[in-house]
């Protein structure tokens, strides 16, 4: 081992780089930094980390299928069960207000007993609650089953973001602000999915069943998650940067062998060197996303989350309600309108991003974004109902903008503040403290939307508009650029300067 050691002082020293990797020649460990700076330089060869990422999806993709299935059945549940406003409002707020819990404890779990536990265990609340949805008497079992899923999906997003954003290189192709905000076109398209089955299913149940179709859909998500249960635990290992910050090296490194295919040794007197004290997952850390440094980048993230939450939910949520109110369309022309709508624009925005967000970084994107949906949601109030086909073409033109906004603006990128504001000592409570606050925002949206557009009509359209105009105000007065900084690297740093 000590020719080894001797054969690798520049490797050992954090220089590396995918060439000094890219042979069979072992790379020794001695710190929590090397490893981090390894998989940051993306040394990776043919491994496993791209399944990673793509499993790392799968909570993402459930969450938003559900969304999508439950706006198609909205009007059956609210008819079968006899919903006032308010109480369609509780039943389509449950999974967020579940998620409110989920987050704050799934960011905390994340960060204190590892990725790999928390992620194994998540997907089990999907399966339990998709069942029960599709089997509830009534709008209360409806509302609780909803809110356990929220459980899962408040548990799932931080410890993904965490994956996304330590399994992938700091800069090139494949970096980790295009990985994190591949969230977003993967979330367009499971709404993309639950619009086909709805379709599908619309197409084959008799006249007589069509009561059936929210029960089938709600209670299809239990498929993906069983699937993606078994497929983590073929594929998923814990996150190397987290193990090594946990001072667990050799852990650390086998996981490189592993899923990196990188010939890591630990060193034999790593043990001995002197190592930088690494932050230790704990409830003040909260507490510390709110001083110093992260204040200014907390306040960035969390103001955008909530504001893209609340336009968001509001429209997508909305979106069928809103289309079929476009000169009385069928139920077929409004699934297709919606499907065509997520696909052509919000999917395709969500494509952007990520191809792009090295090149123009995520402040510019989100303020593109938010204004756009400014503009939109400024037209949808001054056209109003459409009186003709003219004035419903305009009306769905500027949902088309308001979609293309959010895709490739605040739709992505409110999560890469979110996953790369904070190193990996606070990744998981800095992800589980927006998305408790977002998900706040978005009960907050799907509770008053039904009220709201009850009362004032298409005049709900000025009230959305205010978030997108917060998210603009907020993007002003806060300049913070996360892609490409390493920001993994303030976990060694004695003193962090601020950015």
């Amino acid at each position: 081992m000590s020719d080894l050691i001797a054969a690798s002082q520049t490797a050992s020293s954090g220089d590396y780089s995918a060439a000094d990797t890219a042979t069979d020649q072992p790379v020794v460990i001695r710190s929590a930094a090397d490893i981090t700076q390894l998989v940051n330089r993306g040394a990776a060869k043919i491994s496993d980390a791209r399944i990673v990422i793509a499993i790392a999806l799968g909570g993402v993709f459930l969450d938003a299928y559900d969304l999508g299935a439950l706006a198609f059945g909205m009007k059956d549940i609210t008819r079968q069960f006899g919903l006032t406003p308010s109480g369609a409002g509780f039943v389509a707020s449950a999974i967020t207000f579940g998620a409110i819990v989920g987050a704050l404890f799934g960011g905390y779990l994340t960060d204190k007993i590892g990725r790999y536990r928390v992620f194994m265990a998540d997907m089990f609340f999907f399966v339990i609650a998709a069942l029960a949805c599709a089997f509830a008497p009534n709008e209360w079992v409806l509302g609780g089953s909803r809110f356990v899923m929220g459980l899962g999906v408040g548990i799932d997003l931080p410890v993904a973001m965490a994956f996304l954003a330590e399994f992938s290189k700091l800069q090139g192709r494949g970096n980790k602000a295009s990985r994190v905000a591949m969230w977003c076109p993967t979330w367009y398209a499971a709404i993309s999915v639950s619009y086909l089955l709805v379709l599908l299913l619309y197409a084959v149940l008799p006249a007589t069943h069509t009561d059936w179709l929210w029960r089938l859909i709600l209670g299809f998500g239990a498929v993906p998650a069983i699937l993606i249960i078994a497929i983590r635990h073929r594929y998923m290992n814990e996150s190397p940067v987290w193990a090594a910050n946990q001072g667990d090296l050799q852990s650390a490194a086998a996981i490189l062998r592993k899923s990196y295919n990188i010939h890591a040794v630990v060193a034999e007197d790593a043990d001995k060197a002197p190592q930088v004290k690494v932050r230790k997952a704990a409830w003040r850390n909260y507490g510390t996303l709110l001083q110093g440094i992260y204040l200014r980048r907390t306040v960035l993230a969390t103001v955008t989350a909530v504001a893209s939450s609340f336009a968001y939910n509001a429209v997508a949520f909305g979106l069928p309600v809103i289309l079929s109110s476009f000169l009385q369309q069928s139920m077929i022309s409004t699934i297709l309108f919606s499907l065509g709508l997520n696909l052509c624009f919000a999917f395709v925005g969500g494509l952007i991003a990520v191809r792009y967000v090295s090149k123009f970084g995520a402040w510019k994107m989100t303020y593109a974004g938010y204004a756009c949906q400014l503009v939109a949601m400024i037209g949808l109030a001054l056209v109003g109902r459409p009186a003709d086909g003219g004035e419903a073409a305009i009306s769905i033109a500027m949902l088309a903008l308001f979609l293309f906004g959010q895709g490739f603006g605040p739709g992505s990128h409110t999560m890469t503040f979110a996953s790369l504001s904070y190193p990996t000592s606070l990744r998981g409570m800095g992800v589980g403290f927006n998305q408790t606050l977002m998900r706040g925002s978005s009960t907050v949206s799907l509770f008053l939307f039904p009220v709201l557009s009850a009362a004032l009509g298409t005049g709900v359209f000025w009230v959305i508009a205010l978030a997108p105009l917060a998210g603009l105000i907020v993007l002003t007065a806060v300049r913070w650029e996360p892609s490409g900084y390493d920001v993994d690297a303030e976990d060694f740093q004695q003193e962090v300067k601020p950015v």
